[in-house]
């Protein structure tokens, strides 16, 4: 299958380069708070199948999620949702929140982040060498955002739980 790359308005400050958060999820900045002014910022995210993120808040940021390839599965406070591609969710700040791909093909989703504080986190994962989980929570925390609980499923594989590496 060959695949087409999405031109999204605005990557031009963004970076080409690829960074795994744990096994099996990576991600690339593709417009910085640079760019904005540090209104927003915005994340492109493949994670393979079983991926996901625990349970979280954040403090200061709305979080959209838009999905461009695949499904994800949302839970958005008291919320689940599957969305598939070409669907888009909203998080407000200070609601609990997570995701996860429960599919059997990876996805590729577009998050943005309003405002952009979150792009320094996920600079300094990018930045994160031996990727110690526990400075990946750290770092988020230290930036407003608090991890209430596991992913929504027994058998995801996260910053809290990552999945062997090859």
């Amino acid at each position: 299958m060959n695949r087409v790359e999405l031109k999204i308005p605005g990557d031009h400050g963004g970076e080409s380069e690829w960074h795994e958060i744990t096994p099996g999820e990576r991600f690339r900045i593709r417009t910085s708070v640079v760019e904005t002014d540090g209104l927003y910022m915005t994340l492109e995210i493949i994670a393979d199948p079983r991926n996901g993120v625990p349970m979280h808040v954040h403090a200061n940021e709305e979080e959209c999620f838009i999905v461009l390839e695949g499904s994800l599965h949302l839970v958005n406070g008291d919320q689940r949702l599957n969305l598939s591609a070409g669907d888009v969710a909203t998080v407000k700040r200070g609601t609990p929140h997570a995701w996860c791909n429960i599919s059997e093909k990876s996805v590729r989703i577009l998050i943005v982040f309003a405002p952009g504080h979150m792009e320094r986190t996920f600079r300094r994962i990018g930045s994160m060498k031996g990727k110690d989980l526990t400075a990946i929570s750290q770092s988020a925390e230290s930036d407003g955002s608090t991890i209430v609980g596991p992913p929504p499923f027994d058998d995801i594989y996260s910053v809290l739980s990552a999945r062997p590496m090859p």
